[in-house]
């Protein structure tokens, strides 16, 4: 039969079932057949040809008709997923369902009246799949339908290959059928990489699209506080019930981590070979994050030690989450296994980078939000694979990617979300001090970004970066400077030697955070500047030799020091100063800060074209949320602060850190600023310039002022070369305040990220999946779409 006649078969099945309004039997395969059994329709078709609006009809005018049409088609699948799916006819039968199922889903899961739905156990269809009367035993809809979606993505000849050497051999029993000797992928735990084929990546590319539809039921709930609320989808899904559990992960990691877009290394040749893989490794991206949703703030994780057995999962710690899938990631611990991954992660985040110096040369890939998202899990859930990332410098061919995506979205409003996600990242790295030395590797991989031209380090390059988020990033990346600036401190103790062009970023965020108006308009304001003469201090004190650049930076804008000692406070002083902050333009201009030219191939930062799509996301924690204080003792270890009993401020802890009644008390005062009822008094001034962490600064300065000016009125000299080499030579021993002890502010899990991973999750998928659009015009509740 001709295709047009199957659609037009199709969609007469399709109007019979809107118009009837008497229950069509379950028995009256004749009718629903039609549905399944003689079309050859894709998926495009099923969603031209079954409109939301009649789905919609269906289930408020004839609700038994709906219910009926799901159970009857996860029946067909259970049936394929039984038999093995040996004829071309079953193969069909089998797509079509799935088809279908991904279109109605979202309906059903829209209408709180229909959420218990596949949940409710259908009678005959017992668990143990013999009982026909055993209705004790019954499966609900929704299982019966996971496991067979599980046990259909390891079908032989159907979505992997057969193993039998002839025809003549019977066909595989997929019962008794070994489905961790089917990985779709070499990778962890799995050494044979299977002969790629076009029909099976497709199949398989139809069942994750129909499993991820499944798990999207969390997409009609509203976020909600307690994150604790699990997807009975997802956790079933991962759970002992489905025996495909570990070849499952197994295939979708490797699947991921081994996708090469460039065509096996040939420039230009996906121009020549159509690439039908991508479609697959997006799928496999989207459902491995999904199935990873996992708060591990609420739940235990496998604690890590150093035992290692023979399989590629670490046996030897105590079990971990129920979540098999959780588990099994947090129990990677192969070095081979931990390369594979982070090389597979590094090789596609890069791929728009490459893309930019040979233009067209290879592919370009869409779904670096995932991956992001991805390698965020592994770093959160398996701590001995971020040890492994920052044992050597391959941990630079991740950070350069997210500062290029970083730089890249900073004025796209649209891009919120990656920009959040991108400092995240960046964040839980930076807590580990190994991050901070691997900063000092020279950067000399030139990708063309909209930054001024440098000489330096990887350190440099972030700084750079950060500068020019703060300077010309939009309005509602603010939220995020804390973030930007705790990475900075927490990387300061171990940055051997800044650019000019870096030290003189970090002084002009400094002259813009410590104007009298920003310091007065937000309760929170000040923070800022407190970071930032936290990371002098760090660097003063750890690395005064090799950072000549900073010291004379800091020298020739040695005002701004003197501005923050004598800080006005008083009422008038501070009104007026609020009163000039009407009157100025955007709180941070680019003015006293010396561009320079953009590197050459670069093209500025876009902001979103108009009409995009967005998602909103949930508020994130402040930065007294997301991360805990740690001080680095002697030896190099940390001790937590904050769970040891309540000491005086005065001792043990550094300057620039207030107490955390201050922090709360200024939260209060925020929320009240929120509001628009901020009204800075004379107290609240006082409160936090006494804090001010000025005393490392100001000693450096009486030292060395009149030394360079001394210089410079013996010699006549105006040539900074000459003082950056004085500066060089120079030291402080014996001169500076006692060093205070180093702080580091770790990344803690908890449960308003992991909402926020939730939110920023299903945002992407839902916009990603446009062809076929399986959500789109749905009344999703666990986020906004808006238009920019």
């Amino acid at each position: 039969m001709g295709s047009a006649d199957s659609k037009l078969n199709f969609r007469k099945a399709v109007i019979q079932l809107t118009t009837k309004t008497q229950p069509v039997e379950a028995t009256d395969d004749a009718f629903w057949d039609q549905f399944w059994a003689d079309t050859a329709t894709s998926v495009q078709d099923v969603f031209a040809l079954v409109p939301a609006a009649e789905i919609r009809a269906v289930r408020e005018e004839s609700p038994s008709n709906l219910a009926t049409l799901c159970y009857k088609a996860v029946e067909k699948l259970v049936q394929g997923a039984e038999s093995g799916c040996h004829s071309e006819k079953e193969r069909q039968i089998v797509l079509n369902c799935s088809r279908l199922l991904t279109r109605v889903l979202p309906y059903i899961f829209e209408d709180p009246d229909w959420r218990g739905f596949f949940w409710s156990t259908v009678p005959g269809a017992g668990r143990g799949g013999q009982g026909e009367d055993d209705d004790e035993n019954a499966r609900p809809l929704a299982e019966s339908l996971l496991l067979a979606i599980a046990d259909l993505l390891f079908c032989p000849d159907f979505t992997v290959q057969s193993h039998r050497r002839s025809t003549v051999d019977s066909a595989e029993d997929i019962h008794s059928l070994d489905s961790c000797e089917y990985i779709w992928e070499a990778g962890v735990g799995f050494a044979h990489s299977p002969q790629p084929n076009y029909i099976h990546d497709m199949n398989r590319m139809e069942l994750l699209k129909l499993l991820l539809t499944c798990f999207s039921e969390a997409m009609y709930l509203p976020p909600a506080l307690d994150s604790g609320n699990t997807n009975p989808w997802v956790q079933f899904f991962c759970s002992a019930e489905n025996r495909h559990a570990l070849p499952l992960f197994t295939s979708l990691l490797n699947t991921v981590c081994a996708y090469d877009p460039v065509g096996y290394g040939i420039p230009y040749n996906h121009l020549i070979f159509s690439d039908y893989r991508e479609p697959l490794v997006e799928e496999a991206a989207q459902v491995l994050i999904v199935t990873l949703d996992h708060d591990s703030a609420t739940s235990t994780s496998p604690t890590v030690d150093g035992t290692t057995t023979g399989t590629a999962m670490d046996d030897a710690d105590p079990p971990g989450p129920e979540n098999l899938f959780v588990n099994y990631l947090s129990r990677i611990h192969r070095e081979e296994d931990f390369q594979f991954i982070l090389k597979g992660i590094a090789r596609l985040l890069s791929n728009p980078l490459v893309q930019t110096y040979l233009p067209n040369s290879t592919k370009k890939i869409q779904f670096h939000q995932e991956l992001l998202v991805l390698f965020w899990k592994l770093c959160d859930f398996n701590k001995k694979f971020l040890f492994f990332v920052l044992k050597s410098s391959d941990v630079l061919d991740i950070l350069v990617p997210i500062l290029y995506f970083l730089n890249d979205a900073r004025a796209d409003q649209s891009r919120v979300g990656l920009m959040h996600i991108g400092v995240f990242i960046l964040l839980l790295l930076s807590g580990e001090r190994n991050f901070g030395v691997r900063l000092n590797k020279p950067y000399s991989v030139r990708v063309p970004m909209d930054i001024p031209v440098f000489t330096g380090t990887h350190a440099d390059l972030l700084i750079v970066v950060f500068h020019k988020i703060i300077t010309s990033g939009h309005q509602r990346l603010q939220p995020l400077f804390d973030c930007l600036l705790t990475i900075v401190v927490n990387v300061s103790p171990y940055l051997k030697s800044l650019s000019m062009v870096a030290a003189n970023k970090l002084l002009h965020l400094l002259e813009a955070f410590s104007t009298t108006w920003f310091l007065f308009s937000a309760a929170q304001n000040h923070h800022l500047v407190f970071f930032l003469l936290e990371v002098f201090n760090n660097i003063i004190q750890y690395q005064f030799d090799g950072n000549s650049n900073l010291v004379y930076a800091i020298i020739r804008k040695r005002s701004v020091f003197h501005q923050l000692a004598n800080l006005p406070t008083d009422l008038p002083a501070i009104h007026k100063a609020l009163q000039r902050r009407r009157r100025a333009p955007e709180p941070l201009s680019r003015t006293g800060s010396q561009e320079g030219a953009s590197m050459e191939g670069s093209r500025p930062a876009a902001p979103a074209e108009p009409g995009t799509l967005k998602t909103s996301l949930v508020a994130t924690p402040g930065i007294d949320k997301l991360t805990e204080k740690s001080q680095v003792s002697e030896d190099g270890t940390l001790r937590s602060l904050e769970s040891a009993p309540q000491q005086n401020s005065a001792e043990g802890s550094p300057a620039a850190e207030e107490p955390s009644q201050v922090w709360r008390e200024q939260r209060r005062l925020s929320n009240a600023s929120a509001s628009g009822q901020w009204n800075p008094t004379s107290e609240w001034v006082l409160s936090w310039k006494s804090k001010l962490p000025l005393q490392t600064i100001m000693r450096l300065l009486q030292v060395l002022v009149p030394q360079v000016e001394k210089i410079c009125i013996d010699k006549g000299l105006t040539d900074e070369s000459e003082i950056l080499r004085f500066l060089q030579h120079g030291t402080l021993v014996g001169l500076l305040p006692v060093p205070h002890p180093i702080l580091i502010r770790k990344y803690q899990a908890n449960s308003g990220t992991a909402m926020w991973f939730r939110t920023y999750m299903w945002g992407v998928i839902y916009l990603r999946n446009v062809d076929p659009p399986v959500w789109y015009d749905t009344d999703v509740k666990l986020f906004e779409i808006q238009r920019v």
